[in-house]
């Protein structure tokens, strides 16, 4: 009787592991958390190689401790199914050849960041482009490497794409982002920060083709002046977000009639800038309202 009464017990690797444990489980888990359990046994090493092998992202957080090279290649050899990677991570160390048979073996990604991942090549962006079609953001902030004709690669490959981070890619010229506009039809969010190459060719050719536009930063862009914004202005109307601080040729003129779509942007009106000014000159509180 007293045996029948014992309270029964399951030990965790009990439990079906992609049936319970990996789907109900290990998904509220942080993935650095999940990869040190390896150590405690073999089953567990065995059990998070499964895990491994069938998660669909990839993105330990960029505040996080840098992930040595053994473990990126060891923890992603046997995914063929990832759709997000992100190697902030990473970016001091990885190269072409620790990226690209990830990149070949998952043929099914959608989000790829390797922004300030500095000792890539181009010949990643371009297998990027041919393996990954589906492909819709793409970061590549700071990524001196990307050049024109990896560009081109990219566009011609992946029309579908939505978001694409091109903060200082100086090698980038009106030519390949023109083009990259006229391909990808889709795009939503662009950016084309820090960047002194980049003209208002590039910004009418984006207008004018990405009618689906809500985001776009050109911070920096020292060269691109009024007659882009307002055609930026005529042919996006669901611009959401325009950064333009530090283009010098960039005046109220082009922007009022985007301040009146309520279109974010990130420098004041003229007359919110001096009033700014007077109070911090003057030690006025800036609660006060001076144009009463």
């Amino acid at each position: 009787m007293d045996e029948e009464n014992k309270t029964q017990t399951c030990q965790l690797l009990e439990l079906p592991w992609e049936d319970v444990l990996i789907p109900h489980v290990f998904c509220h888990l942080p993935l650095q958390h999940i990869v040190s359990l390896q150590r405690v046994s073999k089953q567990f090493h065995s059990l998070i190689q499964v895990y491994l092998s069938n998660c669909r992202t990839f993105n330990l957080p960029s505040t996080g401790p840098s992930v040595p090279k053994e473990a990126f290649c060891s923890m992603l050899k046997d995914n063929k199914v990832l759709h997000s990677l992100s190697l902030q991570n990473c970016s001091d160390w990885v190269t072409d050849t620790e990226l690209l048979p990830v990149i070949g073996q998952n043929q099914q990604l959608q989000r790829v960041d390797m922004s300030g991942c500095v000792w890539l090549t181009r010949h990643s962006l371009v297998a990027v482009s041919l393996s990954c079609v589906h492909l819709q953001h793409l970061g590549l902030g700071h990524c001196e490497w990307v050049d024109s004709l990896s560009l081109l690669s990219l566009a011609d490959h992946c029309g579908g794409l939505q978001s694409i981070d091109l903060t200082a890619c100086r090698q980038l010229k009106d030519d390949a982002i023109c083009y990259l506009a006229k391909k990808c039809l889709k795009l939503r969010s662009l950016s084309l920060a820090v960047n002194a190459n980049v003209t208002d060719e590039s910004v009418e050719e984006v207008a004018k083709n990405c009618r689906s536009l809500e985001q776009l930063d050109l911070t920096g862009c020292l060269r691109v002046r009024n007659q882009s914004i307002r055609t930026l202005a005529e042919y996006c109307p669901k611009l959401l977000s325009l950064k333009v601080n530090h283009c010098h040729n960039v005046t109220e003129t082009s922007l009022e009639p985007l301040r009146k779509r309520n279109v974010v942007i990130d420098v004041e009106p003229p007359s919110q800038r001096a009033l700014i000014l007077l109070q911090d000159r003057l030690a006025i509180p800036r609660f006060i309202n001076l144009q009463i």
